[in-house]
């Protein structure tokens, strides 16, 4: 991997990092639109240093993943005009559309991780768990 390619990675995760932080700030404080809206950006624009520009615009407009990408990047409309909340929800259903097929392979390496595994793995968590981690959906 060439070090332009690796910088670009690098700056993505800071990207993305900072945006999860700015969304998840946003909706601590009553759905600010202001750091939602930044969130999103931060978000997406990190997701295209990480992957790509083109691997990133082919993700998000697969065939079978319109559906998935209208409600999230609607989501993200409606939030920079104005309509947080509706725009979280469509956001979050739409996130969990596109990345559903991640999330065996999250759920898989959250229970190797040694606090995080127990808490997954005790009665009442268990199986929600394992109904979000039994995923029969291609990426």
């Amino acid at each position: 991997m060439n070090e332009s390619r690796m910088v670009n990675k690098k700056i993505g995760m800071g990207l993305t990092g900072f945006g999860v932080f700015f969304l998840f700030f946003g909706m601590i404080l009553f759905f600010d639109k202001a750091l939602l809206a930044i969130g999103n950006v931060l978000f997406v624009a990190g997701l295209a240093f990480v992957i790509g520009l083109e691997r990133t615009f082919r993700f998000f407009f697969q065939k079978h993943k319109m559906k998935a990408t209208g409600f999230f990047l609607g989501g993200v409309l409606i939030v920079l005009i104005g309509w947080p909340l509706i725009g979280m929800i469509l956001e979050i259903y739409g996130f969990f559309l596109l990345f559903r097929g991640f999330f065996p392979v999250v759920v898989g390496f959250i229970r190797r991780v040694p606090v995080l595994g127990y808490i997954l793995n005790l009665p009442g968590i268990s199986s929600l768990v394992d109904k979000v981690g039994e995923s029969n959906n291609m990426v």
